[in-house]
Parts: structure tokens; C-alpha cells; sequence
């Protein structure tokens, strides 16, 4: 598939993006808590209620995501929020602002989730910080450009996928031998793997999980049913009317449904050239099907 090309005309940021909606609003947000930090507007004490820790996030389920708004000093934030500036947008556009603040969602519990997985390895940890959803966004940028250039220490210039494959690599090193230096990696590995699973399988994962659900409760439908005595089959009728046809009574099942609202949230999301040629041909088919469906219809208001 042909990836979207990077410059376009007028004021543009980041990778040559214009600012986008969800991006400016992460980083007021981030900002702005951070301003009211460090003005004890909220008091230092707020952090350990607002922050994750994995013996108490039971009690305190906001922190899965209140964490991420929360961070330890203006170098943190401002790191958080730079990746924020240059990769978030390009995302964005590209995805549409519904599906990136899913993914950027989905990725800071990633890191959260990341956190109750290894607690043998790290321990009781207060985390806070936007860094597991920033790395989440550094993955899919990887995937999405990987020839793309990310200039190291605004200098160097390496590919986003030698970038980003170099970057888990020291994450993944870090995680294993602790965190002496006080910083969550496994976090950022969180960030990263929960990425890109959600990225290269996670609609697989959705349609599994639809497909068991729909078993469940078509099951539990049955178990409902109630059998009656079977009533004797009217006979058709003789004016040939096209409510008596067979093309008339075709009806989409729930499935089709369920594949057509799956096939439109992926082009929402994507756009026509994410769709497979099965996906392509299942559209042809359903639209051809309800033209078909419609033209008795017609026929019978005009006589």
C-alpha cells in the first residue's frame, strides 16, 4: 500500500503536519496539570492518589490513566511532549482524531498493564508520566514511515525503524536489569509492545472477540426460545406481488452487518486503500444485493 507522502503546502510542524486537534489538546493538558504542580495549586500529595502504583490501583482505578498526565520535573514533560509535537500529528491526519486518542489511550495502559505484569521485577513503584503512550507513538510512526528520517540529538539522521528497533532494544535491556536510574522502562517496553499489537493484530483480536461474544449471546438467545406448535404455511400469493419473490425477501444476517460497520470504521480510520480486495468484493456484493432488494420496490409504487 502506497504510504501517504510527508510535505504539502502552507504552515506546517513536526514532520511537516499541521498541528493537530487531540495533539494540542494532550499537551495544554499536560501543561496545565504540571503549571498547577508546581504552583501547589494541587498539592505534591495529589501525585501518589493521582499516580500508578500497582498494591493500590485496585482501590484507585483512575490512576490507569491519571498517571499519564502526571510527571516528575519541566525535562520530563518537555521530552514527553516534543515526541508528542513531531510524531502525534502525522498520526493523526492520518488516522483521524478518534482512532489516535484510542491508540494513545490504549498505549498508556499498555505501559500501566506493563507494570502489574513485571511487579516480581520492579516492585512497589509510583509511576507517572506520558512516556508509555509517547513510545506507543513512536512504534506506529516506525510502521507507518519506516524510511522516515528522526534526527538523534537533532543531528544524526537514523530511519525511524532502525530508531524505534534500537530504542526497544535498550528498553528491553533496561527492564531486565532493573531501574536504578529511577526511570519506568518497563513502562516505555509497555508502550511499545502494546503498539504494536494493537496496530499489525488488534483488529484480528476485535473480531475473535466479537465473534465469541456474538456465539455467547446467541446462545443464550436460544436457551430462551420457547417452542410453539408449528402453524400451518400460509398460501402464496396468486397476483405474482414482489413481496412473493425470493429476491425481495433476501435480507443481510448479522453478520453482514457486523462486517459492513467493521468495513466502514476501518475506511473512517484508514481510509478506501486500507481495504483488502475480500474486503473490496464483500462491499460489491452487499451493495449489489440491496440494489437488488430496492428494485421490486420501485416497480410496485409506479403501477
Amino acid at each position: 500500500m502506497r504510504r501517504p507522502a510527508y510535505q504539502s503546502g502552507g504552515v506546517r510542524f513536526g514532520h511537516g503536519f499541521p498541528m493537530s486537534r487531540w495533539v494540542l489538546r494532550l499537551m495544554i493538558a499536560n501543561f496545565a496539570i504540571f503549571l498547577l504542580t508546581a504552583l501547589r495549586i494541587i498539592p505534591l500529595s495529589a501525585i501518589e492518589w493521582l499516580g500508578f502504583a500497582v498494591p493500590g490501583f485496585l482501590t484507585r482505578p483512575w490512576t490507569l490513566v491519571t498517571y499519564m498526565f502526571l510527571h516528575g520535573g519541566f525535562a520530563h514533560l518537555f521530552m514527553n511532549m516534543l515526541a508528542l509535537f513531531f510524531f502525534g500529528p502525522p498520526l493523526e491526519r492520518k488516522w483521524g482524531s478518534r482512532f489516535f486518542l484510542k491508540y494513545y489511550l490504549a498505549t498508556g495502559l499498555g505501559g500501566a498493564a506493563f507494570s502489574v505484569l513485571l511487579y516480581s521485577l520492579t516492585g512497589p513503584t509510583l509511576m507517572i508520566g506520558a512516556s508509555g503512550a509517547i513510545f506507543g507513538l513512536l512504534v506506529a510512526f516506525a510502521l507507518n514511515w519506516p524510511d522516515a528520517k528522526i534526527f538523534l540529538y537533532f543531528v544524526f539522521p537514523v530511519p525511524a525503524k532502525w530508531f524505534v528497533a534500537a530504542l526497544g532494544a535498550f528498553t528491553l535491556l533496561s527492564t531486565a536489569q532493573g531501574s536504578p536510574d529511577g526511570v519506568a522502562h518497563w513502562a516505555h517496553l509497555g508502550g511499545l509492545v502494546t503498539g504494536f499489537v494493537y496496530l499489525r493484530y488488534g483488529e484480528r483480536i476485535g473480531r475473535l472477540i466479537e465473534k465469541a461474544l456474538y456465539k455467547e449471546k446467541k446462545a443464550k438467545t436460544v436457551k430462551r426460545v420457547r417452542v410453539e406448535p408449528r402453524r400451518k404455511r400460509r398460501p402464496k400469493p396468486a397476483n405474482g406481488s414482489p413481496s412473493s419473490g425470493p429476491r425481495h425477501r433476501r435480507r443481510a444476517d448479522g453478520d453482514s452487518l457486523d462486517e459492513v460497520d467493521r468495513i466502514l470504521d476501518k475506511i473512517r480510520a484508514s481510509g478506501m486503500d486500507s481495504l483488502t480486495p475480500r474486503e473490496r468484493a464483500f462491499l460489491d456484493e452487499v451493495s449489489r444485493q440491496y440494489k437488488e432488494t430496492q428494485q421490486p420496490e420501485k416497480k410496485s409504487r409506479t403501477h
